[in-house]
Parts: structure tokens; sequence; C-alpha cells
């Protein structure tokens, strides 16, 4: 390459899209050329399936027939497939139904061991808490019940008297890194401790929930029995109790 045309190349300008005025600032950022491509792709895209729609609408026989018209059916606004009778022998719909009812207990079971757990470490630990104590000290000597002091005694703090449960000695909190306690560390304690009570609250409404939901299955369940008489309905079924029935007594051989 010669020296001419390194000079020429050298002294090329680099031609950039203007930024946006100071007096139109307002408008907002200034379209550059990359962003009208894109606008204009997707607009373009846009239309063509709109003319692709309309010339579909308008070579369709309304008097076409086709089975999809009978096997589905629109539910609140959804369209859903029809289920069909005679995909499943009686074997494996009865089959299904006990395992939905087993996955529902297993789920129940789960929800009932978080909530013992959760209330083993928080209601329980308050309850004992606001129980009087009622601890009885034996003695040897009327001098000794003068001069008696609950506080060596227990060999524990003053403050942690009251207390039933978590009342550890004073060796072992002279050994203890406790943080200190201000009146911040204070208020993110309780703030945790009312989300625990807020998620033991939600564990016990699902456990109960799962509980009705399990009862509903197993009543379905019994009512398919053809073997035994129609039960005789004693309360309807509401969205917080299943459905009570009360069958014949048959005395069975």
């Amino acid at each position: 390459m010669s020296s001419w045309k390194k000079a020429a190349k050298a002294t090329q300008k680099t031609h950039r899209e203007r930024h946006q005025p100071e007096s139109r600032k307002h408008l907002g950022l200034l379209q550059k050329k990359k962003d009208y491509v894109a606008r204009a792709k997707d607009y373009h895209e846009k239309q063509q399936t709109l003319t692709l729609l309309r010339k579909r609408a308008l070579n369709k026989n309304p008097d076409e027939f086709y089975y999809h018209m009978i096997n589905s059916k629109i539910e609140r606004g959804v369209h859903r497939e029809r289920k069909k009778k005679n995909d499943y022998t009686p074997e494996q719909i009865q089959l299904m139904e006990t395992q939905d009812i087993r996955y529902v207990a297993h789920k129940r079971n789960i929800e009932a061991k978080k909530v013992n757990r959760l209330q083993s470490e928080l209601h329980m630990i308050d309850a004992a808490n606001e129980t009087k104590n009622k601890h009885i000290f034996f003695v040897d000597d009327t001098d000794e019940i003068r001069n008696f002091d609950i506080v060596k005694k227990l060999d524990t703090h003053p403050a942690l008297i009251s207390r039933r449960t978590n009342r550890p000695q004073l060796s072992r909190l002279k050994d203890m890194k406790l943080p200190e306690l201000d009146e911040s560390n204070l208020k993110q304690l309780e703030r945790e401790k009312q989300i625990a009570y807020k998620e033991l609250r939600k564990r016990v409404d699902r456990e109960r929930e799962l509980t009705i939901v399990q009862q509903k299955l197993e009543m379905q369940r019994a009512l398919k029995d053809r073997k035994i008489t129609k039960p005789k309905l004693v309360s309807k079924e509401t969205k917080d109790a299943a459905p009570i029935y009360k069958w014949k007594y048959e005395r069975k051989r």
C-alpha cells in the first residue's frame, strides 16, 4: 500500500449518528437506525400474521365438521379437552383415585409433622414461660429459710428466675458468647418470632384443608361402591367440611 493511500485512510472521518439536542431532551431518546430496524421488523411480522389470519377466515367453510367440535369445550374462557369415558378401565380409575388419596394423605402427614415441630419450638415454650412456677425447695432448719436465696440456689441470673425454660447457670453464662442486644436487635428477634408464628398459622390451615380434601375423596370412593345400599345424606358438602352420609347397618356373615 502506497503512502498516499495510507494517508487517505488515516484522514477518513468516522460518521456517527447525532445525539438528541438539548432543546429536545424532554421528548426522550432519539431513535437510532437499529431501533427503527427492530420496530419495522416487528411491525411487518404482525402485518403478515394478520394477513394470513384474514385469508384463512375468508376461506373457511362454515358448514365444515370436525370431531374436535364435540370433543372440546370452553370453561371460564379457557379451551379444554373433554374427558373420554372409554380411555380407562374401572380398575385403572380406582387405582388413580387411590393414588390421589394416598398423595393427599402423604402431604397432610408432612404438614402435621411441620406443625408439631413449630409448635414445640414456639407455642409450647411461650406457654411454659407464662405458667407460674411451683418449684418446691426442701431445707433443713429455719435459719436456712431466713437466709434462703433463690438466685444462689438455682445458680442463675436474677433476670432468668421467672423463666421455666432456657434458664442456664452462671457458669455456663460466662462461657457463652452472647450477642450485644440493643433495641434494634430486640425488634429483629420479635419480627422473626412473628414470622415464625405466621408460618405456623399457614401450616395449620394447610393441614386442615388437606384433611378436608382427603375426607371428601374417601367419601367419593365410598359412594361409588355398588355392592352396598345407597346411604342417606345427613349434611351436604361445604368448603369447610366433607359431606356426611348415614349407611344402613348390614350384618356381615
